[in-house]
């Protein structure tokens, strides 16, 4: 399956996820999606026809992509389809206290919203002469972080049963994503703006709704934000692809 997909004739996330059926489909989702895609035209209510339409069923079965966005409980079929979030003490992934870990579920959207709630809640917030009263500017650019995560849901390997990892550390955050980068990528083509999308469906999806553009500006973002981040292709075995970011030194 990995081969057929790095050769672009196999696209995992249209393929569809066994003993699902269309009762997994949250309709309410669904009509959000319509609501953002036809601004002005008033919506009827989705149902089997329409979800084929949309690749969210196919076969009477729930697509890959249909269930990480529109599903009601997609980690019941892909459990390992979530993010593992630990803010640890000091600087190793070795180390067994830490300060917040969460295990982070459901679509997409949801993922990157409580992701970013993690962020924000375990980053520090500094003042940089704004206002007393004004709340602190996260210590990581936050549109990085955003581009960043986005990056890592969309465009991570779903032939990989494996989670994405958020690690904070003492003087660095993590993010990394199953799956390294298609085969004619490298870290220099993404940091150009180069893309060879892995998940059409989700692409589509994402750019309805949520922030995601889709035009492989992304990186490009996320560097002129946070020009100190490191993209690391892993290209060993099935590989991983990990940014890491360094966090500001601390006033003593």
């Amino acid at each position: 399956m990995r081969l057929f997909q790095q050769s672009g004739l196999l696209h995992v996330d249209e393929m569809v996820v066994p003993d699902t059926s269309e009762k997994d489909i949250d309709a309410g989702k669904v009509e959000e999606y319509l609501r953002k895609l036809y601004k002005n035209e008033e919506i009827d209510a989705p149902d089997g026809y329409l979800y084929q339409n949309l690749g969210i069923l196919k076969n009477g079965k729930v697509t890959l992509g249909g269930l990480l966005f529109f599903g009601r409980n997609p980690q019941r079929y892909l459990p390992n389809f979530c993010i593992k979030a630990v803010s640890f003490f000091g600087n190793s992934i070795g180390g067994s206290n830490y300060r917040d870990s969460r295990d982070i579920t459901g679509t997409i959207p949801e993922l990157f919203r409580d992701g970013m709630n993690f962020f924000t809640a375990n980053l520090l917030h500094l003042q940089k002469r704004q206002n007393f009263n004004s709340v602190g500017v996260l210590e990581i650019a936050e549109v990085a972080l955003e581009e960043l995560l986005q990056n890592a849901l969309i465009h991570r390997d779903y032939t990989i049963n494996g989670p994405i990892r958020l690690m904070i550390f003492d003087n660095r955050i993590e993010i990394a994503s199953p799956g390294k980068l298609p085969n004619s990528l490298t870290i220099e083509n993404i940091k150009l703006g180069q893309a060879v999308p892995r998940n059409n469906s989700l692409i589509s999806y994402c750019a309805k709704l949520m922030t995601y553009r889709g035009i492989g500006s992304g990186i490009r973002r996320a560097l002129t934000a946070q020009p100190n981040l490191q993209l690391i292709n892993d290209d060993e075995g099935i590989g991983q692809f990990t940014v890491k970011i360094p966090r500001p030194e601390k006033d003593l």
